[in-house]
């Protein structure tokens, strides 16, 4: 049987509902499928060099950068990297938040899975939510060569720039309450 922790069914809200581009063949919107790591979600903008859709292009340039390089050694890895979020509005945000403390009951449960516009990293285009899952396993081998970390250990495929290319990534926090 498969284990699954307690934490990651929930907090797949945001990652559910962030994206905004064409459904892929093998998505799915179920959170214990998503969790599991069994499919990539629905709604994902698909290729990250696709610079026409806001969630890409308004990623900080640095940022921009490292994830294209990645997405090409990837590729010739035999791995597709997708960007499920990127930028996002204040106001996307901000939906997210508001459905996540539904979802979780209180403000102070929520941002563990979901960030405030003000403290959200996606909201300034510092962060992005890499797919499906063994491109996710492949940036979590290889990210810190492009300086591209995992943040919160509550989230695998959350990235952000955290060091430098080849450097070490920071620790990672539990989940983004910790952030602020």
């Amino acid at each position: 049987m498969l284990s699954i922790p307690r934490t990651l069914p929930l907090l797949l809200a945001a990652v559910v509902t962030a994206g905004c581009g064409t459904v892929t063949q093998q998505g799915s919107s179920d959170p214990a499928r998503l969790s599991a790591g069994l499919v990539a979600p629905k709604n994902v903008p698909g290729d990250p060099t696709d610079h026409q859709q806001a969630t890409i292009r308004k990623l900080d340039s640095a940022l921009l950068d490292a994830l294209t390089a990645a997405t090409a050694d990837a590729r010739a890895d035999g791995v597709t990297l997708v960007v499920n979020s990127g930028w996002r509005s204040r106001a996307h945000q901000q939906r997210l938040f508001d459905e996540a403390v539904r979802t979780y009951g209180s403000e102070e449960e929520a941002r563990r899975y979901v960030s405030t516009p003000e403290a959200s990293a996606h909201v300034t285009g510092d962060a992005l939510d890499i797919g499906p899952t063994e491109a996710a396993e492949w940036l979590s081998r290889h990210g810190a060569a492009y300086g591209l970390c995992q943040v919160f250990a509550n989230e695998v495929w959350h990235y952000e720039l955290a060091t430098t290319p080849g450097g070490a990534c920071p620790a990672m926090l539990p989940d983004s309450s910790y952030r602020g």
